[in-house]
C-alpha cells in the first residue's frame, strides 16, 4: 500500500501542475489559479459595463451606479486613464472596436428603459459622436465585430422580456440592416465573432439569474441562419468573453445565489466545450479582451446583483489543453 501510494505521488510530481481544469478529474482550487495573473487595479469601480478593445487599448464604457467618465486600460503597458464622459449614465450598453473607433450601442437608461441609441468614440480627439439608432431598443445583449460590420444580438427590451434581434451595423455608411433572429431569445449572453461566425452563448430568460441558459448558437452570414451547438457545460448569464486562438471564452457570471469562477473555451470548428483554471475573482457584469495571446478580464461585481469593482485578472493560457466536459482526451486534444 505504501509504494502505491508513493508511486502516485512520484507521477504527480513528475506530470507538474494541471494545465487546466477538467471537469470530473480536477477541481482547480482558490489556491490553484495557476496561468491568472493580477493586473493594475482600475481607477473607478464599475459594473454592468460594456468593454471594447482597439490599437492595444481596453475602453470600459458604463455602470450600473451612474458613472459615466470612460476608464481606458493600455494592455501592453498594465496602466489605467479616463477618457471623455459618455453622453449620459448607461448601463448594460453593448460595445465594439472598429476602423479605429469605438462604437456602443443601446443599454438601459433611467433605470430600466432600453434605448436604441448609438455612439461613437474617437480616442485621438477624446469624442463622442452619435451615430444612426438602432431598428429597436435592446440591452444587455451582445455586439461583435464580423468582417466589415458589427452585429448586435439578443437582449432585453424595457424592463423584463426578451429580444431575438440581430441588428447589422455597417460604420462606413451609418447604416443598419436585420439578419436571422437570434433562435434563442436571452439577454445576458456572451456573443463573440470567430471564424466567419458569430457565437451566442449561455444566458438568461427574462432578466433573471434563476433563469440561466446552457444554449449555445452559431451563426453563419453565409447562409442567414443559426445552428445549435454543444451546450454551454455551466448555465450562467452576465460573463465576460473574448477570443483566443480557435475558441471563445466563456468566463465567470453569476446566479441568483453566487457568482460564478468557470471559464470554459468553445471550438466551433469541433463543437466542443473545454475546461481551464478558474477565474481567481468570481464575478459578472465585467468585460474581457483579448491581446498579444492573454485574455484580460476588467472591472466587475463580486456579489450577485449590484456591487463592483476595480479588478483586472489576466489569463495566458498558452499551453492549455483540457478535457472537453464529457469526453475523453484523444489525439487531437494534446
Amino acid at each position: 500500500m505504501r509504494r502505491t501510494a508513493l508511486l502516485a505521488l512520484v507521477l504527480a510530481a513528475l506530470s507538474g501542475p494541471a494545465r487546466a481544469h477538467e471537469v470530473g478529474a480536477h477541481e482547480v482550487g482558490a489556491d490553484e489559479v495557476g496561468p491568472w495573473a493580477g493586473g493594475t487595479t482600475a481607477p473607478a469601480e464599475r459594473s454592468e459595463v460594456a468593454v471594447a478593445e482597439i490599437d492595444g487599448r481596453a475602453y470600459v464604457i458604463g455602470d450600473y451606479n451612474g458613472a459615466t467618465e470612460i476608464l481606458i486600460y493600455d494592455l501592453a503597458g498594465d496602466s489605467w486613464r479616463k477618457g471623455a464622459a459618455f453622453p449620459y449614465p448607461v448601463h448594460h450598453a453593448m460595445a465594439a472596436g472598429m476602423g479605429g473607433k469605438i462604437y456602443v450601442f443601446g443599454g438601459y437608461i433611467n433605470g430600466w428603459n432600453a434605448v436604441a441609441n448609438v455612439f461613437a468614440y474617437d480616442p485621438k480627439t477624446d469624442s463622442w459622436t452619435p451615430r444612426t439608432a438602432m431598428p429597436g431598443p435592446q440591452a444587455a445583449g451582445g455586439a461583435a465585430r464580423l468582417g466589415d460590420r458589427i452585429h448586435v444580438v439578443g437582449g432585453s427590451l424595457s424592463g423584463r422580456g426578451n429580444t431575438p434581434a440581430h441588428a447589422v451595423y455597417d460604420p462606413a455608411t451609418d447604416r443598419w440592416s436585420t439578419a436571422a433572429p437570434l433562435p434563442t431569445p436571452r439577454d445576458h449572453l456572451a456573443v463573440q465573432a470567430i471564424g466567419g461566425r458569430i457565437v451566442a452563448a449561455g444566458g438568461r430568460r427574462d432578466g433573471d439569474p434563476g433563469q440561466n441558459l446552457t444554449a449555445t448558437q452559431v451563426y453563419d452570414p453565409g447562409t442567414d441562419r443559426w445552428s445549435e451547438a454543444a451546450p454551454l457545460p455551466t448555465a450562467r448569464s452576465g460573463s465576460a468573453s473574448a477570443v483566443l486562438g480557435r475558441e471563445v471564452y466563456v468566463i465567470g457570471g453569476e446566479s441568483r445565489e453566487k457568482t460564478f469562477d468557470a471559464v470554459e473555451a468553445f471550438d466551433p470548428d469541433r463543437d466542443v466545450w473545454r475546461a481551464l483554471a478558474r477565474l481567481p475573482t468570481a464575478r459578472h457584469g465585467f468585460g474581457a479582451v483579448s491581446f498579444a495571446g492573454r485574455i484580460y478580464t476588467l472591472v466587475g461585481s463580486p456579489r450577485p446583483g449590484g456591487d463592483r469593482s476595480g479588478t483586472v485578472e489576466v489569463l495566458t493560457p498558452a499551453d492549455e489543453m483540457g478535457t472537453p466536459p464529457g469526453r475523453t482526451p484523444d489525439k487531437a486534444d494534446r
